[in-house]
């Protein structure tokens, strides 16, 4: 049995978008495919023509240069009208043969409120499924640490995917979840630091973010984002007309500035940028170019507001204005983009300068 789906999961109401950028990033790799996608589903499915092996497509697509996918599959065809007294065995039948094995086996479901209903079905199958899988030999310690997902859409409907390391988040429904702070000025705060546990290894958080360092966040007030700036011990330049949150700035780590962020300038290089303005994604982008064509800092974080339509073709131009521009300064640098959980409709962006 080839498998010849991926599955994909995202933020409900964005299946069109992750399905434009499947559709565009496959094709320019010579795929020819299609997305199955329904409107509020949590979820994209991308059948591969011309019996080609989905998990080669997988592979060239890796998740980390994907923006509107959370987690990424290599997936079976979806087992339909299951029977209420037997769940298990098309299931077990399924994965014996696709003749995979696997070290671990997560149920999940789509991040919809409909999906939350399917909670107790997949508690109650958990351990008959582990079970009837290590009988038959599917479930086992070694197995090139493959995970096997059993992706519920409904009560009778199931998909099987599989998952691979270096490929995949590690997080159940691809959704990294993080304690907001009481102490922190807005929840926007949870933004900037999922943005550095996803651009960021976590072994180099203590090298790059650090209390040697100083940051500029743009558009600060009331300083959700320049409060995790300074949680890391730096200095932050706080642009913003706004007022600023008394106890941050108590701190003594922050110079606010009530002047307009566009207009703004260091008058040294400084390590992070960050910014978080309501602002037409095109001339964000643009304010990003101009700081780091010109060295101003070293690292940048910010989001792009997306309009309500066509929501790829904006984003795609925009990163691409922002490597055009790089590229005539002859500038080498990491560029990555992702549709965070903490998003809503808006995408973070991350530069690091390479030279």
């Amino acid at each position: 049995m080839t498998p010849q789906q991926l599955l994909f999961y995202c933020r409900a109401g964005f299946e069109q978008d992750l399905s434009a950028e499947l559709t565009d990033k496959s094709a320019a790799l010579g795929w020819a495919g299609y997305p199955l996608a329904i409107s509020d589903s949590g979820y994209v499915r991308f059948v591969v023509m011309d019996d080609a092996p989905a998990n080669l497509l997988h592979r060239q697509l890796p998740l980390e240069g994907l923006i509107f996918a959370r987690q990424s599959l290599v997936a079976l065809d979806p087992l339909e009208d299951l029977s209420r007294e037997d769940r298990l065995t098309p299931i077990i039948d399924q994965v014996v043969e696709s003749g995979w094995s696997f070290e671990s086996v997560w149920q999940e479901t789509p991040d919809t409120n409909d999906a939350k209903t399917l909670a107790g079905l997949t508690r109650a199958l958990e351990r008959p499924l582990i079970s009837q899988l290590k009988k038959r030999g599917a479930l086992r310690r070694k197995a090139g640490g493959r995970r096997l997902h059993a992706f519920w859409t409904a009560g009778d409907c199931v998909q099987l995917a599989m998952s691979f390391p270096g490929n995949r988040s590690e997080h159940p429904g691809g959704i990294l979840r993080l304690r907001s702070p009481r102490d922190a000025p807005s929840r926007s705060t949870l933004k900037l630091e999922e943005a550095w546990h996803t651009f960021i290894p976590k072994e180099e958080w203590g090298e790059r973010l650090n209390e040697t360092m100083q940051a500029a966040d743009l558009g600060a007030a009331p300083g959700g984002w320049t409060y995790q700036l300074v949680k890391q011990g730096m200095h932050v330049y706080a642009i913003d007309n706004g007022p600023m949150d008394s106890s941050l700035m108590r701190t003594g780590q922050v110079d606010h500035h009530k002047e307009d962020a566009f207009s703004w300038k260091p008058v040294q290089r400084l390590d992070w940028l960050v910014c978080d303005i309501v602002d037409k994604p095109a001339r964000v982008t643009a304010l990003m170019a101009h700081w780091l064509t010109r060295h101003w800092c070293r690292e940048a974080i910010f989001n792009l507001k997306l309009p309500m339509k066509k929501r790829w073709p904006e984003l795609e131009g925009c990163l691409r204005q922002l490597d055009t521009a790089l590229t005539q300064s002859q500038l080498r640098a990491e560029i990555r983009c992702r549709h965070l959980y903490h998003d809503r409709d808006e995408v973070t962006a991350y530069v690091r300068l390479l030279d």
